[in-house]
């Protein structure tokens, strides 16, 4: 069975979640992935309310359209930030900003971590999508010195967070993919070694495939793949171009807004950027990967609407099945 192909509302929780269904259903999307803002989906709600979540799932069904994960970015981003500041009162909702003291919003933050896994054990999903937050993220640039304990002090931080919130995941049966991302915890390939050997390589906490983030830190996405194969829990199509090579755009984004040309590089439209995306669904069959295929829909420089259906014609193309044969089987000549 072809693997489904599903919208993140994230950049779409401006609008009412059975309008995005609408527009996903009629481009030919199979399902959402429904983030935890907007009228999305509220995890305070959702965790309680079984008409809540009822009439979530009959929303779907209107529009033809399945949910495989949920997505809660924003507060999972809250549970080991520090500092803990405007940028995160922007995106927080009242209840877990609350007075704003940095150690309430960490612990409201990871409270509605523990209530996304019940939420999505009573939608009937299996992965929670999200970010984790870092408290090391702020060393970098490693000026001023960060010493050896400082680091390891930020790993222990993010285990002793983030272990109350994956036992609930553990009773739920729901499984949490991590998007390898700057200002997470694991945000390329040897800080994921680290947070995984941070948390005992427990089962609970793996990966969300974004292969965006790799392309402007010159990483290799599909070798990333293969090395975690059995941590790849979901995966996200977003892109990224490169536009370095003129000696004044650097990679760190100079503080500049997304599409400023001055910029070194910037997130575009599935299909339109640098990631290899032939190698990286083929390198999905590979390591076995049936679960859905999200595109999370990213331009600043391209209206949504037309990005969002050309987004997914370009993933259908490309994101064939493995065969069910080898293709050298047919030299057999034993009768």
């Amino acid at each position: 069975m072809p693997r489904p192909i599903t919208l993140f509302t994230g950049q779409w929780a401006d609008l009412p979640l059975e309008e995005v269904a609408e527009l996903a259903s009629g481009w030919g999307y199979d399902g959402l992935e429904l983030a935890c803002w907007g009228d999305h989906l509220d995890p305070w709600q959702a965790a309680e309310d079984d008409a809540y979540v009822q009439g979530k799932l009959d929303l779907l069904e209107k529009y033809d359209l399945k949910c495989f994960a949920i997505s809660n970015h924003l507060k999972g981003q809250a549970v080991c930030d520090d500092p803990i500041d405007g940028r995160h009162e922007a995106i927080l909702s009242s209840r877990v900003w609350g007075d704003g003291d940095p150690e309430g919003v960490r612990q409201r933050a990871a409270e509605e971590m523990k209530l996304t896994a019940r939420t999505a054990q009573r939608l009937g999903v299996d992965v929670v999508v999200g970010f984790t937050g870092s408290s090391i993220w702020k060393y970098v640039a490693m000026f001023p010195p960060a010493t050896e304990e400082m680091v390891e002090a930020g790993y222990r931080d993010f285990a002793d967070r983030w272990n109350p919130i994956l036992d609930v995941f553990d009773e739920c049966g729901v499984r949490f993919a991590h998007e390898v991302h700057p200002s997470e915890i694991a945000y390329d390939y040897w800080t994921t070694v680290r947070t995984l050997e941070a948390i005992g390589h427990r089962e609970a906490f793996g990966l969300n495939w974004d292969p965006s983030h790799f392309v402007w830190q010159d990483l290799d996405p599909v070798g990333f793949m293969w090395d975690f194969r059995d941590r790849i829990y979901h995966v996200d199509c977003k892109d990224a171009k490169r536009q370095t090579g003129n000696g004044r755009n650097g990679r760190l984004g100079s503080h500049l807004p997304w599409a400023d040309p001055r910029r070194g590089w910037d997130f575009v439209s599935t299909g339109h950027g640098d990631v290899p995306w032939e190698q990286s669904f083929r390198m999905l069959n590979t390591i076995g990967y049936d679960g859905p295929i999200s595109v999370e829909w990213e331009d600043a420089g391209m209206d949504r609407l037309v990005g969002a259906p050309e987004a997914l014609d370009f993933v259908r193309r490309l994101a064939f099945d493995a065969p069910t044969a080898a293709f050298d089987a047919a030299f057999s000549t034993k009768d």
